[in-house]
């Protein structure tokens, strides 16, 4: 393998995956959350950023080529099994995650499977949106977790009254309760949202993938 920088990037990535499920297991909270999302947004910044730099530096390589669609599915994988075993949501997040999931080993195992043939099955723009949007949701629901932590931790010693009475406006909120609160219901909603739109391209991308491998798995073809 040539070392390269794109190279190096890429492998930074696939290792990153099991590093965030080692994060979520041994490290307490705010720090998992915060190391969760600093590591995945750092691996979907280099999943660009390694791809752009082998074009404008043309150092695109046969390793790079087979290790990135690796890293970014063990990165994805990973964090959405994180993502459901620490969710208080588990019901909303785990059906899109399963979804996704499903839809990259099976397009994974059609690309197997078609062997030389399976150039056709071109990333296209609408599955360039898919992972746009996954990660965006997957990141967002990470920060769920940091807001959820400091707005526990910032009520923490005050009753369901006193905390209503701060969010209302009724006390003085000194702690930022508000925001807090505010970014934790957003950020919780918009998160599963979005994992709902991206399980949703997921489904047609994956469905247009079959579609174009069609030919190629009758009897005789």
């Amino acid at each position: 393998m040539i070392w390269t920088v794109p190279n190096i990037l890429t492998v930074l990535r696939l290792l990153a995956a099991p590093a965030l499920g080692v994060m979520a297991l041994y490290f307490t909270r705010p720090y998992a959350d915060w190391f969760a999302l600093a590591l995945f947004v750092g691996a979907s910044v280099t999943d660009w950023f390694d791809g752009y730099l082998a074009r404008a530096w043309k150092q695109v390589s046969k390793m790079g080529a087979m290790l990135d669609p690796i890293a970014d599915k063990a990165m994805v994988s990973v964090a959405l099994l994180v993502l459901v075993w620490s969710s208080q949501v588990t019901s909303y997040i785990l059906l899109p995650a399963v979804l996704i999931m499903f839809r990259e080993v099976f397009v994974s195992g059609l690309r197997e499977f078609l062997g030389d043939t399976a150039g056709l099955l071109k990333v296209t723009k609408l599955a360039k949106w898919k992972t746009t949007v996954q990660m965006v949701a997957i990141a967002v629901l990470f920060a769920q977790g940091i807001f959820e932590h400091y707005f526990v931790m910032g009520s923490m010693g005050m009753d369901n009254v006193m905390v209503a009475d701060i969010l209302q406006g009724v006390q003085p909120d000194h702690g930022g309760l508000a925001n807090l609160y505010l970014g934790m219901i957003w950020s919780g909603y918009g998160g599963v949202a979005l994992l709902w739109l991206a399980a949703a391209l997921t489904l047609v991308t994956g469905f247009d993938y079959f579609r174009k491998a069609m030919p190629y798995l009758k009897e005789g073809a």
